[in-house]
């Protein structure tokens, strides 16, 4: 039987849950490791996909419950949380808009076509430092709220500890998957930009006492940013969720050497993981984040961190859309 979340957020219903579970023995075989379960969170079901959709429908349920009329959500012009952020506003009846940095592309495609389909205010810093977009999304906000407007800000990638719920709740749902299948896996490995996703996945981990770690393949933040992140995020979530479990150092691992050129920016091994993948299993995976993962994985596999005769869970998190950006 699935465990419940000890405390009952306010959720806004969007995605079509539980995800799948597949089994994918030939990349397992291409990769050389016994066993490779995929968590299918691209097939959430809601404006393209993706592990966006878990957090935000607690994010907006948050929203709703404080009376928000406006969503600003921040990330980069590509930004799979702001697609699924600004369609879940539409969704919910709240006015939605977007905080990028740099400049407005000449064109717009991937993910900017939906936040042009969906009529959000799309606002950009005219900087190439991300860190300008938190400041001009609180500058906005404060406009917002002096002309009567009330704003909920989601920061990059959803990472708080409401939007982080979403993977403590996803944990139960993958153990209830893994106890139907008689498995036990030893690794959970995720893409970690925002840090978010694998701050969820590791408070539901200690909580649910899983047979796994949780591993996150870097594609955004260094090591040195990542891993206090982390642990206040999943700190933050568990006591939010009154789990009970304190998160240590030792239950956060994280892995470089797989960024490649850059956030954003495809890899030749992430190019080669995602060839692999649609050619093996019929996977869509995308450069940003699933792609630098699987590169990850076959990685640690080649250096002996995931050992030949182990099993594994690859959490798909989706990102099809900027498949079919033209930058990358």
């Amino acid at each position: 039987m699935r465990r419940a979340l000890p405390v009952e957020l306010p959720r806004f219903r969007l995605g079509q849950l539980p995800t799948p579970l597949h089994d994918a023995p030939r990349l397992a075989r291409a990769i050389g490791v016994a066993r490779i379960l995929v968590k299918r969170d691209d097939l959430t079901g809601f404006a393209g996909g993706g592990n966006k959709v878990r957090k935000m429908e607690f994010l907006l349920g948050d929203a709703l419950a404080g009376g928000a009329d406006t969503i600003i959500a921040v990330g980069g012009p590509q930004s799979n949380a702001v697609r699924t952020a600004l369609v879940a506003a539409r969704a919910a009846g709240l006015d939605p808009i977007a905080v990028m940095y740099g400049d407005p592309p000449a064109e717009r495609d991937g993910n900017l076509v939906l936040d042009d389909l969906a009529g959000a205010r799309l606002v950009f810093t005219g900087q190439a430092d991300r860190a300008s977009m938190e400041p001009a999304a609180e500058a906005l906000a404060a406009d917002l709220r002096a002309a009567g407007k009330r704003p909920y800000v989601i920061p990059r990638g959803g990472a708080t500890a409401v939007g982080d719920a979403g993977y403590v709740d996803a944990s139960a749902e993958l153990a209830e998957q893994l106890d139907s299948l008689g498995a036990a896996p030893a690794h959970l490995v995720v893409a970690t930009g925002s840090c978010g996703t694998q701050a969820g996945l590791i408070a539901g981990a200690a909580w649910l006492g899983a047979p796994y770690d949780v591993r996150g393949i870097l594609v955004s933040r260094p090591r040195e940013e990542a891993v206090p992140r982390l642990l206040e995020l999943a700190q933050a979530t568990a006591d939010l969720l009154r789990l009970g479990i304190t998160i240590g150092p030792e239950d956060v691992r994280v892995e470089e050497g797989f960024l490649g050129p850059g956030f954003g920016i495809a890899s030749p091994e992430g190019a080669a993981a995602q060839r692999l993948a649609l050619a093996s299993e019929g996977l869509v995976l995308d450069p940003t984040y699933t792609a630098k993962a699987m590169a990850g994985v076959i990685g640690l596999i080649n250096d002996g961190t995931i050992r030949p005769d182990a099993s594994l869970v690859f959490v798909h998190t989706g990102g099809e859309p900027a498949v079919y950006a033209r930058s990358h």
